[in-house]
């Protein structure tokens, strides 16, 4: 994370990890996330945000989002943010997806491809097994508009 190009997080992960990694002492993870750059798109949320290195998407979060990646030159992660996820496919702005996959069936919950997604070709660019059995999925976006055949 600290040698991303920084965080891309919805408001309400925000929020979460706010809670949680601002107030948390003697982990190295909130030293990273502190020290990271982190974006927020949030129509409600206003500057001065009170995590360290946060700063606001202003307008369009899809044209903001083409902006920074020409900008930041390093990648940005996303962690969670289901709907910023969902409003930023239609633009073909994901590049990759790193899946954790976990052994547990929950029969329902959001859903991070829902009926409607945009169509996609992704490429498995890497896979690993835990332990545990949580596997951890890389997918590149291989034809984002999904219009290849094959």
């Amino acid at each position: 994370m600290m040698h991303s190009g920084g965080l891309l997080l919805g408001r309400r992960t925000y929020e979460d990890l706010l809670t949680h990694w601002n107030s948390q002492t003697g982990s190295p993870f909130t030293d990273a996330l502190n020290n990271t750059p982190k974006y927020v798109a949030t129509t409600t949320l206003r500057q001065p945000l009170p995590w360290p290195n946060s700063s606001l998407l202003a307008g369009n979060v899809a044209e903001a989002l083409a902006e920074l990646k020409g900008k930041a030159g390093k990648d940005l992660y996303i962690m969670g943010s289901g709907a910023l996820i969902h409003s930023l496919m239609p633009h073909n702005l994901i590049d990759e997806y790193l899946l954790m996959i976990h052994p547990l069936v929950l029969g329902s919950g959001r859903r991070l491809f829902p009926d409607g997604s945009p169509p996609a070709r992704l490429r498995l660019a890497s896979s690993l097994t835990t332990t545990t059995g949580v596997v951890i999925a890389t997918y590149q976006t291989a034809d984002p508009a999904g219009t290849s055949g094959g």
